[in-house]
């Protein structure tokens, strides 16, 4: 009698795809309470943001495989030295960069901790597969700057990471197939090499167009452009979303897991999470977005040393289209994203699932 792991392999995505959610909704329901009782004046609320996405929820386990980041923003400032937390040396080179202290406009400084994994299509192979994409992992902190008002939000980011073993990717892949009883993908000692990583990025969101937003039935489309230099990726980006529901929140919209993160923290005071009534709404929402790209060392290979690599394509975009939940305090959203080829020999571009909880308190 044959044998079709392929049945197997399928439903364990689905489990591990229903494992998620369950985790997302649980943690949802806990801050709930907590969220609520907030008494904090709306000026000066943090909101914090967890992101995950993973590609089981477009039942594959390859490439773009898994990431996750957590990210802190502070109550709005009027002047960045107003965070004592940022250290006071470093304030004359903040108020050097550019955009981001003009007069008018609200501040923010944000904290992030992620890490993303890459493998090729067949983690079953011990041996090089050249024709596919390298094994790789990327941790990394980040330090943001927003620049707001309730029409314009200006994302400046700088990342530090490192790439290769010590990312810790392979061991947070094998712990994460061990635990749900996955195939151990067995060609890690494939991967990138060890090398510092650094990113400077700037992403300028605008609401275009809108009407009832916060009060009833809503609409908006905020657009997007910015770029990426450093080690690890250089690349322009232009794209936008488009959102329509109930109770739409003053916010930039939904965020993946990219440079220029953060954009669902309220912005104004009548946003739904900021109101003690009429605090529930959920819109649906489309994104889209387009990148020259000029490095991905994710493809490229290591930039000092001799790494495998493949012929990354020139030009990706990301399609996505989704649903976001906004109660109390709370603001959950999921998108199901397409991205194109993003090297030469790949089959099919790539699907996976994106998970935003962003908790203001």
């Amino acid at each position: 009698m044959a044998f079709d792991n392929r049945g197997i392999f399928g439903r364990r995505k689905i489990l591990e795809s229903i494992t998620i959610l369950v985790v997302v909704t649980c943690l949802t329901l806990l801050f709930c309470s907590f969220s609520s009782a907030q008494t904090d004046q709306i000026e000066k609320h943090h909101t914090f943001f967890l992101y995950f996405e993973n590609d089981s929820f477009g039942g594959t386990d390859r490439h773009y495989t898994n990431a996750f980041r957590l990210t802190w923003l502070s109550p709005d400032l009027t002047e960045y030295d107003e965070d004592t937390r940022l250290p006071r040396w470093g304030l004359p080179l903040i108020r050097k960069i550019p955009l981001i202290n003009r007069p008018g406009f609200q501040r923010n400084v944000g904290l992030s901790v992620g890490q993303n994994i890459y493998t090729p299509e067949d983690i079953s192979r011990r041996s090089l597969i050249k024709d596919d994409r390298p094994y790789a992992g990327w941790s990394y902190l980040s330090l943001t700057f927003h620049v707001k008002n309730v029409a314009q939000l200006d994302v400046f980011e700088f990342t530090a990471g490192i790439v290769g073993p010590s990312s810790l990717a392979e061991e947070t892949q094998r712990i994460v197939h061990r635990w749900l009883e996955n195939e151990d993908p067995k060609g890690w000692d494939n991967q990138l090499r060890n090398e510092l990583g650094l990113i400077i990025g700037w992403q300028r969101n605008w609401r275009l167009f809108s009407a009832g937003m916060g009060r009833g039935i809503g609409f908006d489309f905020i657009p997007h452009i910015g770029g990426v230099v450093g080690n690890v990726a250089i690349f322009a980006n232009i794209g936008g979303e488009i959102r329509i529901g109930y109770n739409l929140p003053f916010d930039f919209g939904t965020s993946f897991i990219r440079s220029g993160s953060g954009i669902e923290a309220p912005v104004d005071k009548n946003d739904p999470r900021l109101r003690r009534h009429k605090n529930f709404g959920f819109h649906l929402f489309a994104d889209v977005e387009g990148r020259a790209v000029a490095r991905n060392i994710f493809l490229d290979g290591n930039t000092w040393k001799e790494s495998h690599s493949v012929h990354r394509k020139p030009l990706v975009s990301d399609m996505a289209a989704g649903l976001a939940i906004v109660y109390k305090r709370l603001k959950l959203s999921y998108a199901h994203v397409y991205r194109t080829k993003e090297f030469d020999g790949q089959e099919r571009g790539e699907v996976f699932g994106s998970i935003t909880l962003a908790i203001t308190f």
